[in-house]
């Protein structure tokens, strides 16, 4: 998200996009994109348990939002807030990227 928004401000010249043959709605890659501070949040909350609990033995939890948005998501979604287009180069896929990958909260 970052760098979309740099290309919004005008930082950045484009935002390269890795991969757009994925089999997904748009053939790019989806992911849970969580804001910083919610998951800053999550691990506070985390410690807090971990602190107040006797026997909290080993626990997961997965901190997200549950699902998935692709990459051309997260750029109209720019493009809407910024009211620009925001220029993307189509790059190829990058070794061991996944397809999808969100938290199963």
């Amino acid at each position: 998200m970052t760098y979309i928004e740099q290309v919004a401000l005008g930082r950045l010249s484009e935002r390269n996009v890795y991969g757009t043959d994925y089999n997904t709605k748009d053939g790019t890659a989806v992911r849970d994109y969580i804001h910083v501070m919610d998951l800053a949040d999550g691990h506070v909350a985390a410690l807090r348990k971990l602190f107040t609990t006797e026997d909290i033995s080993c626990t997961a939890i997965n901190l997200g939002t549950g699902y998935g948005a692709s990459v051309l998501d997260m750029v109209k979604a720019f493009e809407k807030a910024y009211n620009k287009t925001i220029p993307i180069k189509n790059c190829p896929r990058r070794p061991g990227d996944a397809e999808k990958v969100f938290a199963s909260t």
